[in-house]
């Protein structure tokens, strides 16, 4: 049980109640309106507790390896939300409510049920980092192909067996692909960092491609160099 005197504390920014067997949370929790993290994870929650719904300030919450199932329409209040983690749950469908959260930059959804991602995925514009590994997504999926702002995306243990072409995604830095049965690395831009089988391969043939690259310019630039007069 959390202590009542907790409740009190109405100035309280952060809140860490990870691990401490909670099955419900009192709605008292409502009333700590400053409180910008709250972490309730590894948890006996079955259900995303109403009054997390009502902290308009909450910018980081962490609800992961819980017994969750869905998040609640009410989710959607939470417009501060910056980072949420909610890994280890049982979430067989994208929570709708997340669409309604612009702002959201980090979502951590690995190891839960997941197959397909909603088309109107890219209304999270702010969305800039995307954990879904160990779920069952056997295709990759396309909508992805859509997110433009997207910097980190985990897809490791999945059953994806082939990846499409994505150096479109200008903003992609880190692509984890391990654990799926594909055959080759994706073929992504220069600037991102692969994470998977035989992606170190992939990766020094590249290396070695831009520094060829880059030497043929230097060399072609010296050649164009026009001669340097020395007379008098």
């Amino acid at each position: 049980q959390v202590p009542t005197e907790l409740w009190a504390q109405q100035g309280l920014r952060k809140l860490y109640l990870s691990d401490a067997g909670l099955r419900e949370v009192p709605d008292e929790l409502a009333e700590l309106q400053h409180l910008r993290t709250l972490a309730l994870d590894g948890n006996e929650l079955m259900e995303v507790p109403e009054a997390v719904c009502d902290l308009p300030h909450l910018a980081h919450l962490y609800l992961g390896r819980n017994g969750l199932q869905g998040l609640p329409p009410a989710f959607a209040q939470l417009q501060s939300l910056r980072c949420l983690w909610i890994e280890g749950n049982f979430l067989a469908h994208f929570p709708r409510a997340l669409l309604q959260l612009p702002e959201l930059r980090s979502l951590q959804l690995g190891d839960n049920r997941l197959c397909r991602l909603p088309s109107a995925l890219p209304r999270m514009a702010g969305l800039r980092g995307l954990w879904l590994y160990g779920n069952r997504f056997q295709e990759f999926p396309p909508v992805l192909l859509r997110m433009d702002h997207i910097r980190v995306l985990d897809l490791d243990r999945n059953r994806i067996a082939s990846f499409p072409d994505l150096t479109g995604l200008a903003s992609l830095r880190l692509l984890s692909y391990d654990h799926n049965p594909v055959r080759q690395p994706p073929c992504v831009g220069d600037e991102v960092q692969l994470v998977g089988d035989g992606a170190q391969e992939y990766m020094e043939a590249r290396q070695e491609r831009l520094q060829s690259q880059q030497r043929q310019e230097e060399e072609e630039e010296g050649t164009e160099a026009a001669p340097v007069s020395l007379e008098d």
